[in-house]
């Protein structure tokens, strides 16, 4: 499991990265992620809906009641606001991640820094 702190920088790009590729309830969101991720960036419903939550209020995610079951469910999908979002956030992730390989963090290997 990611550490709080590092998953709370990772969360909001891996919801709207899923999202960027169909709209997604809230328990398919939590599906995907523990499956996607083989687990690693897995999060329950009680982290998961006040995430949902704070993208709704920025205006990255819109969602929508469907009944057609046995129970509603709250649907959730990118905006453009949130494709511009996701686009930034990818951005920055491969940046960071560019400069963790840099330091040998990601690749394993000893880098002598001057």
């Amino acid at each position: 499991m990611i550490d709080r702190e590092l998953m709370r920088g990772a969360g909001p790009v891996a919801i709207l990265k899923l999202l960027g590729h169909r709209e997604m309830y809230g328990y398919e969101l939590v599906e995907a992620l523990e499956t996607r991720t083989r687990g690693l960036l897995a999060m329950g419903q009680s982290t998961l809906y006040p995430l949902l939550y704070n993208l709704e209020a920025k205006g990255y995610i819109v969602s929508r009641w469907v009944e057609d079951g046995a129970r509603p469910r709250k649907y959730y999908r990118l905006t453009s606001d949130g494709r511009k979002r996701l686009a930034d956030d990818s951005r920055q992730w491969r940046d960071v991640a560019t400069a963790m390989e840099a330091l040998g963090i990601i690749n394993g290997a000893e880098v002598a820094l001057a």
